[in-house]
């Protein structure tokens, strides 16, 4: 049967429609690429546009795919090829027509023009299954060129996320609710609490449903599968959303996107919230969860950020004791207004600051590790490592510990990457385990080290 392979640039979403492009080519009958059968025939690449780096790895990695793949044929998706189609195809200079550049909807359907169409019935890379509710962005940030690329604002109906979420339940432990901009879901319609409450024909109830009222709705839906979200706007975190956050099978683990704590340049960026608003979400947060995993992006060397604006920021993310930092320099998007700004940051001085916040970032992580020593947390197992196989990522010494077969990794519900011992045989993929956390990692291969029973 003829193989294809995949490679995914990107975000979660990115990672969840690949999932369902593999599941597509399975029904057709291909097989997943392994490294030294027979040459792949079909090659897809997912691309990602956030930054002008995401466009250079994009191409890196088509030119390669040409170059190492002579005889397969190279389809480019994604939101770089929903914007640059013409770009992508001169990099094939050879003339034999193997490079195309397709639209997403149409790698899996070619009649399809819906968004929510890209459902996984199986997810063969991610142990954690991931489900879309939501795409496109409404908002008008000044540097942002995924809005272009992804289109406005919309959201999948309430009772058919909840009908694939219990799909996923029946297989999967966690799932992770994924979009361009989830803190923006909004669908009103007609809901039935129950698949069988249609078909006896019981009277529909027309509702309105965000963000918070379709995860309490999911969780009364549902019995045992974990959910985890996505990154969130500052500005949608409130009391009623918090309410429901508390839900013991809601993770403990949020991101935040921040992108500046100077109020000025969030004006600048277009962004519709002020560095108080982050901080009453930091608060917010942490007071409905035992300590969350709080992360956050920022971006830096913004047009006009000056030092003391930098200084602020940094300082800001400093105190508010974030355990992860997603650091961006600025980078020029077209067809964007910033693009267009003045006042540039020197690419030196954006280098600095950068090295700075990245700093800031592995210490909030190794102070977060440090203070679940000795405590238990759930881990849910994404991959047995076993010294007999040929992966060897985990059987090299790291901390002065030989690694081997009585270990697995996985990501714990507060979403640190777990190293486990167990005594006994390792537990498969996909289970979920009671781990006591006992020792800081190295933080490359995985961030804690821990055992259980």
């Amino acid at each position: 049967m003829p193989s294809f392979l995949i490679k995914t640039l990107g975000c979660k979403l990115n990672q969840l429609e690949s999932e369902a492009i593999i599941d597509a080519y399975f029904s057709e009958g291909f097989n997943l690429y392994s490294q030294g059968g027979e040459s792949p025939s079909l090659i897809i690449i997912n691309t990602c546009t956030v930054t002008s780096k995401a466009d250079q790895k994009a191409r890196r990695v088509i030119r390669k795919a040409l170059r190492d793949y002579p005889c397969a044929r190279v389809l480019v998706t994604g939101c770089y090829a929903e914007l640059n189609k013409d770009d992508i195809l001169k990099l094939e200079n050879d003339g034999k027509g193997r490079l195309d550049v397709v639209g997403k909807n149409k790698i899996i359907n070619k009649n399809g023009n819906d968004l929510f169409q890209f459902n996984p019935k199986q997810f063969s890379v991610h142990t954690r299954s991931f489900l879309k509710i939501q795409d496109g962005c409404d908002k008008q940030c000044t540097y942002c060129r995924i809005r272009l690329a992804r289109g406005r604002s919309v959201s999948l109906e309430a009772n058919e996320v909840l009908s694939r979420l219990r799909v996923l339940e029946e297989t999967h432990a966690e799932v992770v609710l994924t979009g361009v901009n989830i803190s923006q879901y909004k669908c009103s319609g007609i809901f039935y609490h129950e698949p069988h409450e249609q078909e006896l024909l019981v009277p529909a109830r027309t509702e309105d449903f965000d963000l918070a009222k379709l995860l309490d709705y999911l969780l009364s839906g549902t019995e045992k599968i974990a959910i985890r979200l996505s990154s969130l706007a500052p500005e949608s975190i409130d009391e009623k959303l918090c309410k429901v956050l508390a839900h013991p099978r809601i993770r403990a683990h949020f991101h935040l996107s921040v992108q500046s704590l100077n109020d000025k340049i969030l004006e600048k960026m277009g962004r519709v919230y002020t560095c108080e608003t982050v901080k009453k979400a930091v608060d917010l947060l942490r007071s409905v969860k035992k300590d969350p995993f709080l992360a956050c992006d920022i971006i830096t060397g913004f047009p006009g950020e000056t030092d003391a604006d930098f200084k602020e920021t940094f300082n800001i993310c400093k105190k508010l004791d974030f355990a992860w930092i997603h650091v961006f320099p600025f980078s020029k998007r077209e067809g964007t207004p910033a693009f267009a700004f003045g006042d540039t940051v020197s690419e030196s001085e954006v280098t600095r600051r950068v090295e700075l916040f990245t700093e800031l970032a592995k210490q909030g992580r190794s102070k977060y590790v440090k203070s679940w020593l000795g405590k238990e947390v759930d881990v849910l197992v994404e991959n047995i490592k076993n010294s007999t196989t040929e992966d060897t990522e985990y059987t090299e010494e790291e901390n002065g510990r030989k690694i081997g077969k009585d270990f697995c990794c996985g990501t714990s519900d507060n979403y640190l990457k777990v190293l486990v011992k167990c005594e006994g045989e390792a537990p498969a993929a996909g289970t979920v385990v009671k781990c006591r956390l006992m020792e800081e990692g190295n933080h490359a291969d995985f961030d804690v080290m821990g055992t259980v029973k």
